[in-house]
């Protein structure tokens, strides 16, 4: 059944057989640990200590010099910890915090996926790891790999009571779809086979031996916050609130996401579909048959076409629909009514109905680190976290809320994170700008990414100041490659990494995320970026109409055609209009 292949003329993809003779994930990473002569473990076991939260990397800054020498390549593992809904205890923090001190490179890194990676883990120091780990009740497993991963929600459920019900539903699918195989257990935590003889066939009764054809990522949201970015993920629920912020139902969304391939015009970013309108109570149902109709239906062939958006515009909304009712024992209701209004955060203080306060922090490209006078920002937290009040919380756009801070401990909070750069700058495009990790761990990354985007950033604030911008509200997003990590075609302003020194750019995407945007320009380099963007800034501000966004404007202006959707992320491309 796992391995079924409709089209006898292709191969399956090498990570079907991979999955299919791990015993459930188990492989030869026991092996593999105990082996010290190499920092790395065989490729097959690359590819299934994904599953486990993990990814098996190297310092490409010290490739060359390594090579020269004759050395092994400066191999470490990225440990990516699975926070349904991105909350933490101010105790978990602190266990987070000193392993990333301890066994990591002494950062952390907020992820787009609203959790805490920790790179520089070397695999003699895997075990210890995962075991501290382990002990605050958190774990790695489903953080990566063809699973449902890592289910993101808004980070404040004391905003409404709404919130609170996302936050559940959220870690009730987390729950539902994690993988039953006890090999995480049994090979980073207690390292030996749990006593029973081997696996049986039921013990992944929802995924099976092969489990997901590719990687799988939902997200609950609460409007008007698009937060979550609901339209780029493979599965969505929508909250539908009444007067009384009671959620009456959801609105199912599927087949988005963002990864493609450059010059593969048959590989695209997609924004998902709206599915329909279901129960509260059907909410876990829904979910589970969508991820088995994905599981029976993806493809198993190319792992480029193996994503549920692929899918969905191979099999048509309407067939995927009756599927998923069928298995699910319900039948959609049509989508209600519900508007976004904008998919960034809220950044300063907010006062909750009991008197307690939440604190938005910026966080500039998720990465969280001491570095000198004024900017100790991990030192800081920590000093946050030892006050032991309310809750630490991860938001989608790589920032934390502090939340629940009582009356008489604002102020020195306030304080702490003013004296180390975490309040939001004035900019309004620093504010709302992201970017992925690239170089130099991430194996895929063509450019540079995190590193690189605060210097651009610079640039472009300057250039936003000459035209009474600075205070807009736009958003940026950078990755370095295709693959989107950072969702960089919903971005109004996208930058995608083409070569090193080199990106794509892509304009005209909607400022509440429902929209894609259109390749403006190709393959350029710093002073290229600056150049191109100047002048569609100018004439913004010239000829913008009230309440206008940026992207809006330009789709209207005719710098970038609109994109509809798919396949048509490719067409009409490259400037249309010069400002």
């Amino acid at each position: 059944m796992w391995l079924e292949n409709p089209d006898m003329t292709k191969e399956l993809a090498r990570n079907e057989y991979i999955k299919e003779a791990s015993e459930y994930l188990r492989g030869t990473l026991t092996e593999g640990l105990e082996d010290a002569i190499t920092g790395a473990i065989v490729e097959d076991d690359q590819q299934l200590v994904k599953f486990h939260g993990m990814y098996l990397q190297d310092d490409r800054d010290l490739r060359a010099e390594r090579g020269r020498k004759r050395m092994e390549k400066a191999f470490s593992f990225m440990l990516r910890v699975r926070i349904s809904g991105g909350v933490v205890t101010p105790e978990q923090w602190l266990a987070l915090d000193h392993v990333a001190r301890t066994y990591a490179n002494g950062t952390m890194r907020l992820t787009t996926r609203q959790t805490v990676q920790l790179h520089g883990v070397i695999k003699s120091n895997l075990r210890a790891t995962l075991k501290e780990i382990d002990k605050q009740l958190l774990n790695t497993i489903a953080a990566c790999g063809d699973v449902n991963r890592n289910v993101m929600s808004n980070p404040n459920p004391y905003q409404s009571r709404a919130h609170g019900v996302a936050l559940k539903l959220a870690q009730a699918i987390s729950d539902h779809l994690t993988p039953k195989t006890a090999a995480y257990r049994e090979i980073w935590l207690e390292g030996e086979k749990i006593a029973g003889g081997e696996p049986k066939e039921d013990v992944e009764p929802i995924y099976g031996k092969t489990y997901l054809p590719r990687k799988f990522k939902t997200v609950v949201a609460v409007p008007p916050s698009n937060d979550v970015d609901v339209y780029a993920h493979d599965l969505g629920f929508i909250a539908i609130v009444d007067a009384a912020a009671n959620v009456t139902g959801w609105n199912v969304t599927i087949g988005g996401g963002m990864g493609m391939t450059h010059g593969e015009t048959d590989t695209y970013p997609r924004t998902a579909d709206l599915l329909g309108y279901c129960k509260p109570e059907d909410a876990l149902r829904v979910a589970e048959a969508v991820v088995t109709v994905q599981r029976d239906w993806g493809d198993r062939t190319s792992r480029k076409h193996a994503r549920l958006k692929y899918t969905v515009e191979d099999r048509g909304i309407d067939v995927f629909r009756a599927e998923v009712e069928a298995r699910a024992g319900i039948k959609f209701e049509a989508p209600k009514p519900f508007a976004f209004t904008s998919m960034g955060d809220r950044y300063g203080w907010t006062q909750g109905d009991d008197g307690k306060a939440h604190l938005t922090l910026f966080v500039q490209n998720g990465r969280l680190r001491d570095a000198g006078p004024g900017a100790q920002q991990m030192s800081a937290l920590r000093q946050i976290a030892r006050l032991g009040i309310g809750d630490i919380r991860i938001t989608p756009n790589q920032n934390l809320i502090i939340a629940n801070v009582p009356v008489e401990k604002q102020a020195q909070i306030d304080e702490i994170a003013k004296a180390n750069g975490l309040l939001a700058p004035w900019s309004g495009l620093r504010r709302n700008s992201m970017a992925c990790v690239a170089l130099p761990t991430c194996g895929l990354a063509l450019a540079e990414s995190e590193r690189y985007l605060p210097q651009l950033m610079d640039a472009l604030d300057e250039s936003l100041s000459r035209h009474g911008l600075s205070a807009d509200e736009i958003v940026i997003r950078m990755t370095g490659c295709p693959n989107g990590c950072a969702r960089p075609y919903l971005a109004e302003i996208g930058l995608v990494g083409k070569g090193p020194g080199r990106y794509n750019l892509y304009l005209g995407a909607a400022f509440d995320g429902s929209r894609l945007s259109k390749l403006y320009a190709e393959s350029l380099d710093h002073d290229g970026i600056v150049t191109a963007l100047d002048p569609v800034f100018a004439a913004y501000a010239r000829e913008r109409q009230a309440g206008e966004h940026f992207g809006d404007y330009t789709v209207r202006a005719g710098f970038v055609a609109q994109t509809s959707n798919g396949r048509d992320f490719h067409a009409n491309t490259r400037a249309r209009r010069s400002a």
